[in-house]
């Protein structure tokens, strides 16, 4: 639903500022994610100087079979970089795709792009007593209690041949894992694990994970999926298309790739577990404080003047309550704001 809030209106055709903070209005528990939307960070210079997170948390379970919970982060080894909104207007005009020609050009020049991975790891145990709930896609863990430990660097070395190819036909599926890794009670995750892969069904078709730039490099596919349109190479041959068989086919496995969680207490929509901060302003006002006061007002601008576009009844006055609900000097410096762009 935050994504469809972004989106063109259908009448308009365009974004609408009624439909985004009506969207925010109704939903306080976007408070953090819109400070820092709105922020530097927000807009930035290009693909190379920005960080990357995997933002849902994710299971690990080691040899012993230990559980852990865990965050990807991807923190650009260029540096950050950020365009102001004037900055940043001009730019899209000279150059709509500049981020797009920005990587494209670094790359075929040689200066490969990296990003060091760092993780966030949580023992199992640790999960029900922390502050907040650690499976909230609205929340982030701090990393005063879990510190980022680097695991590896990934660099992107190589331009597609072909953007169709290998770029608009790809099929990422958060529901594909490999062993030791899994999915944790995250709702939004849970749902993407169902979304992403009917999507590809739907976009590309039933036999996608066929298309090269789907397919697996290091071993041929083997499993019993046939036909279906677009079916590519022998669509299996002769072979049985069942299991169990004595034909010699690739045989199931019972052991599970992950560990299952333990589950206690009544059902509902998310983790039942109480925790101490489980609010919604209280990481967006820590957010709002550490940035200097330039940046505050970077910030308090960009809201402001994007609410000056809004018509709704009662939508203005609930988005600034939750900015001050943050931080009071944070919902004066909006309000302050927005009265400036209707002025």
């Amino acid at each position: 639903d935050f994504i469809h809030s972004q989106k063109y209106d259908p009448y308009t055709n365009s974004q609408e500022p009624n439909n985004v903070w009506d969207f925010f209005s109704l939903s306080p528990e976007a408070t953090h994610q819109f400070t820092w939307l709105f922020g530097d960070r927000g807009i930035p210079a290009n693909y190379r100087m920005m960080d990357g997170f995997g933002s849902h948390t994710f299971q690990w379970t080691d040899s012993a079979g230990e559980v852990f919970w865990v965050k990807y982060h991807f923190k650009t080894d260029q540096g950050i970089a950020c365009l102001t909104s004037e900055e940043a207007a001009v730019i899209a005009g000279q150059d709509p795709e500049h981020h797009q020609h920005d990587l494209l050009k670094s790359i075929d020049s040689g200066e490969h792009p990296s990003w060091t991975l760092k993780m966030q790891i949580m023992p199992d145990e640790e999960a029900s007593n922390y502050k907040n709930n650690p499976f909230d896609l609205t929340k982030i863990w701090s990393q005063r209690d879990y510190p980022l430990i680097e695991v590896g660097r990934l660099t992107l070395n190589e331009n597609p041949a072909n953007y169709f190819a290998h770029v608009e036909q790809s099929g990422f599926d958060p529901g594909n894992f490999v062993r030791g890794i899994g999915p944790s009670p995250d709702k939004m995750l849970q749902g993407r694990l169902f979304a992403y892969g009917d999507a590809h069904r739907y976009r590309l078709g039933i036999n996608h994970t066929q298309l090269s730039v789907n397919a697996p490099s290091a071993t041929s596919a083997d499993n019993y999926g046939r036909d279906g349109q677009m079916a590519l190479g022998d669509n299996g041959g002769p072979a049985a298309n069942y299991e169990p068989n004595s034909r010699g086919g690739p045989e199931q496995t019972n052991q599970p790739l992950y560990s299952g969680g333990g589950v206690s207490g009544a059902t509902g929509t998310y983790v039942t577990v109480a925790h101490s901060a489980d609010d919604n302003f209280a990481q967006a006002g820590a957010l709002w404080r550490l940035q200097d006061s330039e940046a505050q007002a970077r910030l308090a601008t960009n809201i402001g003047q994007s609410l000056a576009g809004v018509t709704i009844d009662g939508v203005v006055e609930r988005s600034i309550s939750y900015f001050a609900a943050a931080d009071p000097e944070y919902g004066a410096a909006v309000r302050a704001a927005y009265q400036r762009a209707l002025s």
